[in-house]
């Protein structure tokens, strides 16, 4: 993970900052690249999807939190931020005005700091309108238009250069072998075998040893060219492009998207219409899977809600290395006694871990993730993604990802839903599925299965 700037250390809760933010109008973004445009840095904060979304250069300030508690000293840091800055924002609508990009642990028990960052500057695209925020520290600055397309425009001067394949370039083993790692699925299964759960969730790793500097921005635009129907996100060392949506929060409603259930395009039968609604849909193991994942969701979310609503049977969602059973979540929020609904963080704490991420029920599940897997997920499966000043936001699940660990490595992860039919072979085959997207973002190619 990329160390922070000299001026951006992490700052105490009792010592927020007072910042300024200017939100800017700017023209219409050019239709055939959207926001990639502004995709040329390795320490660019990236949310894209379909070319839209927020890129941010920059920090102003920065908090990092551990813990059971660290989502609820988050949202306190930041709320002490919101009430002493001076925001000007001539035409609010979520994701403009001052903004926070975040990064959190998958495990309370994780030694790697969560944290909130707040960039200097930010380009956001929504509907065909964009702007500009400007965001400061220093009472004197000028915030004016000028020096706001000024400041970015010395952001965009660095160009991060493209990179190519080299003969340095290899996939290394993680913490665990695959043999290793399907054994610890096999322990899985007979604990769910004897009832201590229902589901649970097991990741692995795999390290990319590259001979050449990883280009980080020339990732996420592959990424976001190929999964254009992804989330593609990018903080602090934190890269990838994710399908799941773990809370998206506009003014006073709430949406999310759940999947679980998955199938590897690349076994699938050319040409043969319809594979993926049958083999999924008529897959007692992958709808179990799926109605054990979006009945956490949906529990956890009701006590926040006035009224939600989600898909009777879900949907397959198609990428371009994998189907997925998907559901989507739209809930009206309740109001408190003075009118707030829960800001989009609140509800990451409430919703954390999912089923999808980590099993039925999530405590058994995280104490045999903790002793199965020998890994320390870090930010992986966590949340990521950003809020704003009136508590909107979207967060992520840290899926389909990885970690910059240094200019030449990368770690990679990927995990599976267990339950009580899943085949440690068959689970290890869809591991290397959901390591595609990186791997080929990287210039790499996945190993070859027997």
């Amino acid at each position: 993970m990329s160390n922070p700037s000299p001026a951006a250390v992490a700052i105490p809760l009792s010592q927020a900052p007072t910042l300024r933010s200017v939100t800017f109008e700017r023209g219409d973004l050019q239709l055939n690249t959207g926001l990639l445009e502004y995709v040329v840095r390795g320490d660019v904060h990236t949310w894209i999807r379909r070319g839209e979304g927020i890129v941010a250069f920059g920090e102003v300030a920065r908090f990092t939190t551990d813990g059971p508690g660290r989502f609820q000293t988050a949202q306190e840091w930041w709320h002490s931020v919101v009430n002493s800055a001076d925001v000007v924002d001539p035409a609010p609508q979520p994701g403009t005005g001052l903004l926070a990009f975040g990064s959190f642990a998958f495990s309370k028990t994780s030694r790697h700091p969560s944290r909130l960052i707040v960039p200097q500057i930010v380009v956001g695209s929504r509907d065909g309108r964009s702007w500009l925020t400007y965001i400061s520290d220093d009472g004197d600055a000028d915030l004016s238009a000028s020096a706001a397309e000024a400041a970015l425009a010395a952001y965009l001067e660095e160009v991060e250069p493209e990179r190519k394949p080299c003969t340095g370039d290899r996939l290394a083993p993680g913490v665990l072998t695959e043999e290793q790692w399907m054994n610890a699925v096999s322990r899985g299964v007979a604990h769910i075998r004897e009832g201590e759960l229902s589901k649970l969730v097991l990741a692995r790793d795999v390290v990319a040893e590259l001979g050449s500097p990883v280009s980080t921005a020339q990732v996420l635009r592959e990424l976001a060219i190929r999964y254009s129907d992804c989330w593609t996100y990018s903080v602090d060392g934190l890269i990838g492009s994710t399908p799941e949506m773990l809370i998206k929060v506009e003014n006073r409603t709430a949406r999310a998207r759940v999947l679980a259930g998955t199938l590897d395009r690349s076994s699938a039968p050319a040409g043969e219409i319809g594979y993926a609604e049958r083999t999924l849909a008529g897959s007692e193991k992958q709808q179990y899977e799926h109605e054990l994942a979006i009945d956490s969701l949906t529990r956890q979310l009701e006590p926040f809600t006035q009224s939600m609503t989600s898909h009777s049977e879900p949907f397959v969602l198609e990428l371009p290395n994998v189907w997925h059973l998907a559901s989507d979540v739209t809930a009206e929020l309740s109001p408190d006694s003075e009118g707030n609904v829960p800001s989009s963080l609140v509800l990451v704490d409430a919703l954390h871990p999912t089923a999808a991420v980590c099993g039925t029920p999530t405590t058994v599940a995280g104490e045999l993730i903790r002793e199965l897997e020998h890994l320390e997920r870090g930010p992986y499966a966590g949340p990521v993604g950003w809020m704003d000043a009136q508590g909107n936001g979207e967060w992520g699940i840290a899926l389909r990802g990885a970690v910059v660990e240094t200019p030449t490595r990368v770690r990679m992860y990927a995990g599976c839903g267990i339950v009580e039919a899943s085949q440690p072979s068959a689970e290890l085959a869809e591991t290397w599925s959901k390591f595609r997207p990186m791997i080929e973002a990287l210039g790499l190619r996945t190993p070859s299965r027997p």
